[in-house]
């Protein structure tokens, strides 16, 4: 029986038949436990750069400010609802919108209200 081995067969360093001792040049360049650590660093840096960069790009921010919404604050009385409030205020309107604009204007998570509460409202 005979064994072939494809390694010896398509390897590039043999002629006629001898195989030659192949040294592969060492790489010059060793990293360190602290090279390793400042290359990491480093590529962590320039995420953060790439990162920022993206996220400022979609800034809208302009120079001029815009006009203010004209606005006026309500002192919330005993038995008062958000609903009852903005259905006032929204004179036959969508009382719904209303009371997200109530909400959203005075950073409110719920609809719930106590009294003697100031509500920033639109003005009329």
């Amino acid at each position: 029986m005979t064994t072939m081995t494809l390694d010896t067969m398509f390897s590039p360093h043999l002629r006629q038949g001898v195989r030659q001792s192949v040294s592969r040049p060492r790489s010059t360049v060793r990293l360190t436990r602290r090279g390793r650590v400042v290359v990491v660093v480093a590529a962590l840096l320039v995420a953060f750069a790439v990162g920022v960069f993206v996220t400022a790009a979609g800034s809208v921010a302009t120079q001029h400010p815009g006009t203010p919404e004209p606005t006026r604050i309500v002192q919330v009385g005993s038995g008062d609802t958000l609903w009852g409030i903005a259905s006032e205020l929204a004179d036959g309107g969508d009382v719904r919108s209303m009371m997200e604009e109530i909400k959203q204007l005075n950073a409110l998570e719920s609809g719930d209200l106590q009294a003697g509460q100031r509500l920033v409202v639109p003005a009329d």
